[in-house]
């Protein structure tokens, strides 16, 4: 580093190659996959370099290394989780959530009528015969004298609908 910082172009190519060379190791230890191993790897290189002027040559070069690595990985790892934890869902009102939702009813033909009237006839004609009255898909087909996986289609078509509506 002493060279380096006196000018010489391939001493500074040469420790900096000699510091990946001992920092990849060190990282890859400490972190999950091998690009942020090597993404962090580039930022501290560049801090190696931004900071190169605060060397002491009288001193030696890898602890001066490994505590510019230190803080960087620190720093890379407080961004990583504060981000993860920002991303977090928060769990605390779920439990809330869960009973409220356990002691409410199921949506019902009769608690939505309103809006499956106002669905195209075909379908609300549909829905009423397999929901209020119990018809299965092939027995709605013979009575509208329909095609089974039409009436499947229609019916699906309206609780795409109603769920539109429902959700507003």
């Amino acid at each position: 580093m002493r060279q380096a910082l006196g000018g010489d172009q391939r001493a500074y190519a040469k420790v900096l190659q000699e510091t990946s060379r001992f920092l990849r190791p060190y990282l890859a230890k400490r972190l999950s996959f091998t690009n942020e191993t090597d993404d962090l790897l580039q930022e501290i290189l560049l801090s190696i370099h931004k900071a190169r002027h605060t060397y002491d040559g009288n001193r030696p070069y890898k602890p001066w290394v490994y505590s510019i690595a230190k803080f960087r990985l620190q720093d890379y790892l407080r961004s990583h989780y504060a981000d993860k934890l920002h991303h977090a869902d928060d769990i605390s009102g779920l439990e809330d959530f869960l009973h409220e939702n356990v002691t409410e009813s199921v949506i019902s033909y009769e608690s939505i009528s309103g809006e499956i009237g106002k669905l195209p006839q075909k379908q609300a004609t549909i829905l009423q015969l397999m929901h209020q009255e119990g018809y299965t898909a092939k027995e709605v087909a013979e009575k509208l004298g329909m095609n089974e996986s039409a009436v499947k289609v229609a019916a699906h078509r309206a609780y795409r609908i109603l769920r539109q509506k429902l959700d507003k």
